[in-house]
């Protein structure tokens, strides 16, 4: 039983008429839909080019009466979407309420070991971004994106019998959503050249690493308490690297408005992001842009000091692939790095202040 979940108009729907044409050649597909009617299924699946003869469409919010039809039918897999409007006719609460969420699940999943076959549950996020019903739902898999932006990430949060390590990206277009073989370049395509205020780091997605551009903007303040504005970044944790910088390195923001902007809607809370972070803003700051083919990456602390971060010959080689020629690294990692080294400088730094100035072509 898997629950897929993620913001409105992620694609939820998209991608599971995708998984139906794409396994609907050789296995007998039943989907129910609880908010659309047959026919506006059929006019998506038209556009998205579903043609199989072995998907089965079925438009009704009774679970018993769906449960009854799956036994009926025996599909090789059955897709609810979604299990907010599903209704359990013993239970007197509205649909979507928490009572009937947790019931129509637990219908859906004895049903589904009954007869061996797997079910996919659509379920809705609430206005915080959490999953909208009871905690026992959240053993799922989650679309991550910004629906105005193109890039969707399809990532598994929690697996009872797999890893979690592993996600997929991909490009919505009109025709659908479409594999990302090499996120690294879709997410670098149209990177400003030699301009201050941008750096490029690698974070790991799973055992994926991924190359993503964080800009920062300083500058002054129109107001008596400077802004501070951070997207795809925690903000917390931008107004503790301002603080090390201004305190450890003597770069001073206390009078600037400064802006973190994670580039492709990604998020990250990855600590190896931090010296990125630091590296944009301090560009933005001095106005010197970071070298244009240097890559950036190490945890900071208090101190200002640069802090090991796992992964680091996963991160080397991805920037070897991509060309890259110089790597900013903690210093503490030089002797865990084992790939090639001759086909770019690797630098290792101790302190924030050793890192732009390494990260510079000044």
């Amino acid at each position: 039983l898997v629950l897929i979940s993620g913001d409105p108009g992620i694609g939820k729907s998209t991608i599971l008429l995708q998984i139906c044409q794409y396994m609907g050649n050789t296995l007998k597909i039943l989907y129910v839909s609880g908010e659309e009617s047959v026919k506006q299924i059929k006019l998506r699946a038209s556009r998205l080019g579903v043609t199989s003869d072995n998907l089965s469409l079925m438009a009704e919010t009774d679970i018993q009466a769906i449960l009854e039809q799956v036994r009926v039918v025996k599909p090789d897999i059955l897709i609810v979407d979604s299990i907010q409007t599903m209704n359990h006719t013993d239970i007197t609460s509205s649909p979507g309420s928490i009572t009937q969420v947790r019931e129509c699940t637990n219908a859906i999943m004895h049903t589904a070991k009954d007869l061996e076959i797997p079910a996919l549950v659509v379920g809705h996020v609430n206005k915080d971004g959490a999953i909208a019903g009871p905690k026992v739902l959240e053993h799922i898999v989650y679309f991550e994106g910004d629906r105005h932006n193109s890039y969707r990430i399809l990532r598994s949060v929690k697996n009872r019998y797999g890893s979690t390590n592993e996600i997929g990206v991909f490009d919505m277009t009109e025709t659908g959503l479409q594999e990302i073989e090499n996120p690294s370049i879709a997410l670098l395509s149209g990177r400003p050249q030699y301009t201050a205020g941008t750096c490029v780091t690698c974070v790991m997605e799973g055992s994926r690493p991924i190359l993503a551009e964080i800009q920062g903007l300083a500058s002054t303040t129109g107001f008596g308490n400077p802004r501070r504005m951070s997207t795809g970044f925690d903000y917390n944790r931008m107004s503790l690297l301002l603080a090390v910088l201004e305190k450890r390195a003597g770069y001073y923001f206390s009078n600037l408005d400064a802006y973190i902007n994670v580039v492709g809607g990604l998020r990250l809370d990855e600590p190896a992001v931090d010296l990125a972070v630091a590296m944009a803003l301090v560009s933005s700051l001095k106005d010197v842009p970071i070298s244009e083919n240097c890559l950036v990456f190490g945890e900071i602390g208090l101190a200002g000091e640069l802090r090991s971060v796992s992964h680091i010959n996963a991160r080397i080689s991805e920037a070897i692939h991509l060309g890259f020629q110089k790597c900013i690294v903690p210093y503490h990692n030089l002797k865990q790095i084992t790939v090639n080294s001759q086909k770019i400088q690797i630098i290792g730094v101790r302190h924030v202040r050793e890192a732009f100035e390494a990260a510079t072509d000044t």
